[in-house]
Formats: C-alpha cells, structure tokens, sequence
C-alpha cells in the first residue's frame, strides 16, 4: 500500500509536476554546486604498489623531480644524411629554445646510419598532463617557426606523449556527449515513430548523465581515482535508456487495456521496476567489484560507473514517469494506443520465432552455439597490450617521432629504463646491468635524493623495440641483474617498466574480478529463477557469447582496423560489460518466461515470453549498442576496442542468446529447467475469465 500510495502521487496531476519540479531543482543545484570540481589527472598504467610506481616515486624526491626531457627527431626531408651543417645547426636550434637554465639542451646526437639526428631539451614540467600541454605547443611552434632548411623536426618523448594524449581530448566529451544524444534520439525516434516520445526519455536521461558526470568527478577528486568520464557517460545513457523503453513498452501495453492512462502508469511502473532494479543493482554490483581492482583506472572507472548508474536508475523511475503522466496518452501520437484487450503475443512476429525455435530446439541450439564457436575462434593470434605509438586512434606529432626514432637509433631510446641504487653501488649496480643481453648503454644521471642513504638514477638504453615480447624479456632480465647486487637496493622503472607492471597488474585483476562477475550473476539468477539447473545454463551461454564477442571484435579490428593488438584494459572491461549487460536482458526475459509460465506451462510460457519481450529487447539492444559504437569518436583506441567489442555483443545477445539460443535450451529442458524447485505450471493454469495477470516486461 505505501508503494502504491507513493506511485499515485508521482503520477497525479499535481504530484506529476511536482516531483518533475523538486527533480529539477535537486539536479540543477547539484550541477551548479559541483560545477567547478575536477576530475583527477589520468592515472598510472600500473599498480601504485608496484616497483615502476616505487621508482616514480623515489625520483619525485629529487631536487629537479619536475625537470623531463623531450627529444625533438630530425631528419633530412629529402632523406638523405645529415651533413655537419645540419647537424650544427640543430644544436644551434636547442640553445635557442626556451629550456631549465640548470639544464641546457644536449648536442646533437647522430644516428649510426646517418639519416636521423635526436637532440635532448629538458623542460619544468607538471602532474597534470593539461598543464604541460601549453609548454608544448609552444615549443612545437618555437621548433616548426626555427627549424634549419631542409630539415623535418619532430617533438617527442613522455611529456609530449602525454600532453598529446591530453589535448586529443579536448572536446572530446562534448562531441561523444552530442553523438551519444543523436543517436539516441534517432534510434527512439525510428522505434516508436512519434515526434513527441523520443524527447521525454532523452531529456531525463541527459539530465541524469549530466548530475552523474559531475557527482563522480566530486567522488574520483574526494577518493582521488581516476577514470574515463566518457565510458561513464555512455554506461548512464545506455543504460539509462534501455530503462527507460523498457518502462514505456510496458506502459504503451497496459494502455491497450486500461482507459485511464494514469493508472495504467502504475500498472507498468509496478510490473517492470522489479527488473529494472534487478538488473541495475546487478550491473552496479558487478562494477563495484572493480574497487578491488590493483590498477588505478579500473578501480576508478568502477566505482565512478556504479555511481552513474545508480543515478540513471533514479531519473528514470521518478522523472520519467511523472513527465509521462503530466503527457498522458498522447505522447505516443499519432500511433496513439487505444483500449482493445487483443492478445498482442497471439499475432506477434516474435512469437513466431520462438514457436519455430520450440519446434526443433536441439537443431536451433547446436547451431547457436556453433555460431558462437566461430566467432570465439577470432581469439586465435590476438594480441595483448598497445605499444605506446599505437595508442592514438589518429597518430599523434609524438608518435610519429617514435617510429622516426626507432627506425635510427636503438629502439628503447625513447624509453629508457630508469634504474634506482644506493649511490655507494652506482659501479656494481652499472657493471650488472650492462651485462644484459640487450642493453645498449647505462649512464649515471645527475642529481641525489640526499640523506644518510642516498640514490641515485641510472640511465638504460635497451634494444628492443618497446612494447614486444622482446623489450618485456629484457626489463625482467634487468631487474634481475640490478637485484642480484647486495645491499643496493636497486629498482627499475620508466616507461618499459610500467608497461610490464600494468600487465602483470591486468592480468591479476582479470583473475580476480571475472570470478566475482560470474559469481554476482550466478546469485541474481538463482534468486530470479528459483533454481539451480536455470543459472548454471544461463551463466554458460553468457560467458560463452562473451568470449564469442571478444573474439569476433579482435579478428574484425585485426582484419579490418589494423588493430596490432588489445589494449591491456578491454579484455578484463569488455568482458564485465558483456557479462553485466548481457544478464540484464536475460533477467528481462527469464522474469517473463518465469510468470508467463505460471500459467501456460514452461514452454508455451517462453514463447509468449519472447513475443512480449522481443521488440523491446531488440530496440534496447540496438541503442545500448549504437551508444557503445559512439566511443570510437574518442582519440584513444582502447577506447574505440571497447566501444567496438561491447556494442557486437549487445548485437549477438539481442538477436541470438536471447531470441534463439535461450529459448532452444528452455524448449530442450522443459520443466526440468527450474529443478530442484518445481515448476512453475504447477500453479495450474488461470481459468478462462481471469483477470490478467500483471508481468515483469512487455
């Protein structure tokens, strides 16, 4: 009674506009009052605990800690050798630019072969990779306006890197923010065929995702975690959207059998919010286990999602209705819906799917799950992990002093390998390192920590090129020389290092967090369904058209996107968004199939299952997908993989698991599907001139 008395307000006449009123005013005053806070920086790659994050931080004890090189990679532009005019010239070019007066720029330095020239310039240099982008624009123009005739300049190195990766996202979020509204309001458009409907959910939802950016800005600044604020804002509107179709479609049906539109709200508010909180608590759940996460940004995009979407939840199960009610029957003009009591799932071309499916289910199933095999064998020859010049969607002024520097020099000069030791092991410590197969070169920097004990850094310059099996083998072999020395306490770090830190640091939390994914939807299956044969099946054919989708996606990116390989982070992250995702619509069509069953038995009772959840499962899926493919209009490709691979599994869970392949397993099992419990046609089937029951979704 207090539910229904609380739904009969939200829906009255004056309830409606007032809950729309309070809505508003909370959520302006939220965007206002938070308006000014920022996001953290973007997070280090690897663990915080690990020995290239200890290495940053004992070199931030240094008295020129904010002092970094770039490295501006010369070449002739008509390709021949540098001559010694040119190469004069260059130098001449670094006293001209404006570097740390303690710190002059080096000489040039000239490739073996002759064709390409690098020269040091150390710049001050901030945390924040927005700041340093300023110091760098200006030296790339100082550098384009002064560069000696014939030459081709490029700046490149870590701060550049960094500050390229920070200015590809500028306006980046408003254009992911302006696509992601389009192609909702055009996919809603196209679904429901009503110029007026598809701007009630689009505009609660921007809302939502507007108080949600800014409430998980506050939280990644007040718990410092770092996240990507545009798989956020896509989470919330996809999400936020699929909740909100789901909410209409329910309401558009019971408007067929009630005349009064305010009370066929209810009805529908009542009969698909136990889903929608189902399958919101269970994605918010399986993204909190991210908090357990060692690297930085998966722990900070978990938490920062989970809140979004407990905010999309929110708008959608107050604001949506109270506008729909403020509306009435008219917002779904001109095809408005009117009282005729048809059995919709009688006539319904999903309906005639699932019948066909009953009719041969293991014929249906054994195809499905070939199906599935084939697009899993995409796995085969994937690659993990982008080599730091293959991380820009469009490449980048620095990238393309990368591959200019690694065509000359040793191709971990970029990247050099730091390496920490106690200053009274400086020659045992360079003695063992220089022994590597591998290392090309070892060179003390200048500077010490002070103290009783102090340290100081080793310059290493390695052979293979950064990012390989080969360049890992010889960061492990490293460390092991530089451990070998007693008492010197040696630790290696640099950018190589992190590399191999963030890997062993993915890998970890995809052990980690993939059991507790698969364990969280294990238990909302088994309370949904009462059973314990019902999860067991479900939960395979998820992880299965998971793995399916993750290898459908790299063989399309390796085929079709060159792709070199898979970002560290989108194995562990595609596979949590496919398998929370993916539950959502298993819980929409099973909660169905569970109470169409109680009364037309387990088999008949998912065919009028798939016939009333059919047409919106597909438009959810295929708005849940087209957000998704919006992330590729971001710089980084990581990035566009997850946007890629999230958006095809969406795809295969809407129109094979959920249309075929579920509804094949339920007609293979039959009532045995929700053993040890007993099934649901047990209750006896409704007699003739029984009110209708209300169900979960339609």
């Amino acid at each position: 009674m207090p539910l229904r008395n609380a739904l009969n307000a939200l829906t009255a006449r004056r309830g409606a506009w007032a809950a729309l009123l309070l809505g508003l005013v909370l959520s302006l005053g939220v965007i206002g009052g938070l308006r000014g806070v920022d996001a953290p920086p973007r997070a280090a790659a690897a663990p915080t605990s690990s020995e290239s994050a200890r290495v940053a931080d004992f070199v931030s004890q240094f008295p020129d800690a904010d002092v970094q090189s770039v490295l501006l990679v010369a070449t002739r532009s008509d390709g021949a050798r540098l001559t010694s005019a040119d190469t004069s010239a260059l130098t001449a070019l670094g006293t001209t630019l404006p570097a740390v007066p303690t710190h002059p720029a080096s000489p040039t330095i000239t490739s073996e072969d002759g064709l390409a020239a690098i020269l040091q310039v150390p710049i001050t240099t901030s945390p924040d990779n927005a700041e340093n982008a300023d110091t760098i624009t200006h030296l790339r123009d100082l550098v384009q306006a002064n560069a000696p005739s014939g030459l081709t300049v490029l700046v490149t190195g870590g701060p550049a890197f960094g500050a390229d990766i920070a200015q590809a996202f500028d306006g980046a979020d408003i254009t992911l923010l302006l696509v992601t509204i389009g192609v909702v309001a055009l996919l809603l458009l196209l679904t429901y065929r009503s110029p007026i409907l598809w701007l009630i959910p689009v505009v609660v939802v921007g809302l939502a995702d507007q108080v949600a950016s800014v409430l998980t800005k506050a939280l990644g600044s007040a718990l410092g975690l770092s996240f990507d604020a545009g798989v956020v804002s896509v989470l919330v509107f996809g999400a936020g959207t699929n909740y909100a179709m789901l909410l209409i479609s329910r309401y558009r049906e019971e408007l067929r059998h009630d005349q009064n539109h305010r009370a066929a709200l209810v009805s529908a508010w009542r009969a698909t919010a136990p889903a929608i909180l189902a399958s919101n608590a269970t994605v918010v759940v399986a993204l909190a286990t991210l908090a357990l996460a060692v690297v930085p940004g998966t722990r900070g995009l978990g938490v920062a999602a989970a809140l979004g979407l407990v905010v999309a939840l929110a708008g959608v199960l107050t604001l949506l209705p109270a506008a729909l009610a403020i509306v009435g029957r008219q917002v779904f003009w001109p095809v408005v819906p009117v009282v005729d009591r048809v059995d919709e799932h009688a006539t319904s071309g999903w309906g005639a799917v699932a019948t066909s499916v009953m009719r041969r289910p293991a014929l249906v199933v054994g195809a499905g799950v070939l199906a599935l095999g084939v697009f899993a064998t995409g796995l085969t020859g994937t690659k993990v992990g982008l080599a730091q010049g293959d991380q820009f969607r469009v490449a980048s002024p620095s990238a393309r002093g990368l591959d200019v520097l690694s065509e000359h020099f040793p191709a971990g000069a970029a990247q050099a390998l730091t390496v920490m030791t106690r200053a009274n092991h400086v020659e045992d410590v360079t003695a063992a390192v220089t022994s590597v197969e591998g290392v090309t070169s070892v060179r003390p920097l200048p500077g010490t920590t002070g103290g009783a004990s102090p340290l100081v850094r080793l310059s290493v310059i390695t052979a293979a090129e950064p990012g390989t099996a080969a360049a890992r083998e010889t960061v492990t072999a490293v460390r092991l020389a530089a451990h070998s020395v007693p008492d010197a306490g040696a630790l290696v770090g640099g950018q190589q290092a992190t590399d191999v830190d963030a890997r062993t640091g993915n890998l970890r939390d995809l052990t980690l967090i993939v059991p507790l994914v698969l364990l969280v939807n294990a238990l909302v299956l088994l309370a949904l369904t009462r059973s314990l044969v019902a999860p067991l099946v479900l939960l395979g054919v998820n992880i299965l058209s998971a793995v399916a989708t993750i290898g459908a996606g790299s063989w399309i990116g390796r085929q079709l996107l060159d792709w070199p390989a898979l970002d560290l982070q989108v194995p562990l992250l595609s596979f949590l968004f496919l398998v929370a995702l993916g539950i959502d619509y298993t819980i929409f069509l099973v909660h169905r199939a569970r109470s169409e069953a109680a009364h037309h038995g387990t088999r008949p009772g998912m065919v009028r299952a798939v016939a009333g959840t059919g047409a919106v499962i597909t438009s959810a899926g295929i708005v849940l997908a087209a957000v998704f493919a919006a992330l590729g209009v971001l710089p980084l490709v990581a990035l566009g993989q997850l946007g890629l691979i999230v958006g095809i599994g969406v795809l295969i869970d809407t129109f094979l698991v959920r249309t075929v392949l579920v509804p094949g397993l339920f007609g293979l099992l039959g009532d045995r599907v929700w053993s040890p419990g007993s099934a649901p046609a047990a209750q006896a089937a409704a007699p003739a001139g029984t009110p209708r029951v209300p169900t979960l979704v339609g």
